[in-house]
């Protein structure tokens, strides 16, 4: 196993480490073991590409180890009431439609790879998750809770308008 695919299992495994300490109330050690886990994220990609270590169980793993992550912090933190509950919600059906979307595409054997602003809406929705872990809730986490949704919401709306093509047959168009 390549060092990157190393370092997505390494996240994946920080997962209930994170779970843990912020479900117990140990926010600020939960918020950095997560954002060594948001590191492990940078960095394995970075070296994946550097090194041309690309493999088929990064490209699956790779993804599904952000959304575990993320999601599930989401989550807790919803149960403690730092977070809205809308937010994990519109999260799960962007990834749920555009991983839907990646398998129709797989069908005709093209291959959707991510574009900047799914880096930029799941950047900016660990940055929330550590914001929220470090400071709490405040006026802030809503006004950055929207802006996150609207990043997630954009990143999706752009995946189906790539792959709009897709459709044009089923649709009559």
């Amino acid at each position: 196993m390549n060092t990157p695919n190393k370092l997505t299992v390494l996240r994946i495994l920080l997962v209930p480490v994170c779970l843990l300490l912020a479900g117990y109330g140990y926010r600020l050690p939960a918020a950095a073991v997560f954002a060594l886990a948001c590191l492990t994220d940078t960095l394995d990609g970075y070296l994946a590409r550097k090194n041309k270590l690309i493999t088929n169980f990064g490209k699956f793993a790779d993804p599904i180890a952000d959304k575990i992550l993320v999601l599930s912090m989401m989550i807790v933190l919803c149960r403690e009431q730092l977070l809205p509950v809308w937010l994990p919600v519109i999260l799960l059906f962007r990834e749920l439609l555009v991983d839907g979307l990646r398998m129709v595409a797989a069908e005709q054997r093209r291959v959707v790879a991510a574009g900047w602003s799914g880096k930029i809406k799941t950047a900016c929705q660990m940055g929330l998750i550590v914001y929220v872990l470090v400071f709490g809730e405040s006026t802030l986490t809503l006004a950055a809770s929207v802006v996150v949704a609207a990043l997630t919401l954009y990143s999706g709306i752009e995946y189906f308008w790539k792959l709009r093509d897709l459709f044009k047959k089923d649709l009559g168009i």
